[in-house]
């Protein structure tokens, strides 16, 4: 005898639940914020911008959500717990997170400073740690199932060559790690924590990271990956609402990885190395 089938567009859905996006005045983190709109969620986005981009004020008329926005400096505890507050005061419960609030720097190892350094774990890492703290403590005082996902990306992985992002792939090999750590750890609290990991994005960090490189090395990005494309947000956000949803409630410890296929390998060629 075989489990009655279930209908697969319902389990998609979000409808009356809450999330936390930090990072979401913006590029994944609004776009993620978007897409839980579209499905029904509710929404405090936690942005240290003083203001989010203008279609962040469409969404509630749109999709009939709940949304506020919050300006926090992950950075900072006092900042962050005061805005968690606010958030749940807003929201009434939670039912997961997506923190998305992240930086990187192109620049040789041996020239990262201190302070650049510090600067990318205490956003990338510890903004992370600590939001993910606050939402997971809630969700068990609440006794409800929840569900995280992190953003992670191709440089916890692979380390390309022209690409000098030390900092940065030990910040996004942190998020992956904690990741596994946290859905091992969350799961008696019937909390699902999982990644994705986008490859090159077409944004306004990957356009300047590309400007500083010669041809050759910014050709890699657009042709590397064997489908020779940029991703996009829109490529991220089936993910993310997949993650987050009941589509994927025996899902955990899991990394998406949308890169056009370059952490399987690349078009060959293209790959710049070094003089």
């Amino acid at each position: 005898m075989t489990d009655k089938l279930e209908d697969v567009r319902p389990m998609f859905e979000l409808r009356g639940r809450n999330y936390i996006v930090t990072g979401g005045a913006q590029g994944i983190g609004f776009a993620a914020t978007r897409a839980i709109c579209e499905m029904g969620g509710n929404v405090a986005v936690l942005d240290i911008q003083s203001k989010p981009v203008e279609d962040f004020a469409t969404l509630s008329s749109k999709y009939g959500s709940k949304t506020v926005y919050i300006q926090t400096d992950v950075t900072k505890q006092d900042s962050l717990n005061s805005s968690f507050d606010k958030a749940l005061e807003a929201l009434g419960t939670i039912d997961g997170c997506v923190p998305a609030a992240g930086i990187a720097i192109d620049k040789p190892f041996v020239d990262q400073t201190w302070e650049e350094f510090t600067r990318i774990q205490e956003i990338n890492v510890r903004g992370t740690f600590f939001i993910v703290q606050l939402v997971a403590k809630q969700m068990i005082k609440q006794g409800s199932k929840g569900s995280i996902v992190m953003i992670a990306s191709q440089s916890s992985h692979i380390g390309l060559p022209g690409y000098r992002m030390a900092a940065y792939n030990a910040s996004k090999g942190g998020i992956l790690m904690l990741s596994k750590a946290l859905a091992v750890e969350l799961a008696k609290h019937n909390i699902r924590v999982n990644t994705i990991s986008p490859g090159f994005v077409d944004s306004d960090m990957t356009r300047n990271v590309r400007a500083s490189k010669s041809k050759r090395e910014g050709d890699q990005m657009w042709l590397a990956p064997p489908l020779q494309q940029l991703s996009t947000q829109n490529d991220l956000t089936a993910a993310i609402v997949y993650l987050l949803s009941d589509g994927s409630r025996h899902t955990t410890a899991a990394d998406i990885q949308i890169t056009g296929g370059l952490h399987a390998g690349t078009i060959d060629g293209v790959i710049s190395h070094e003089d």
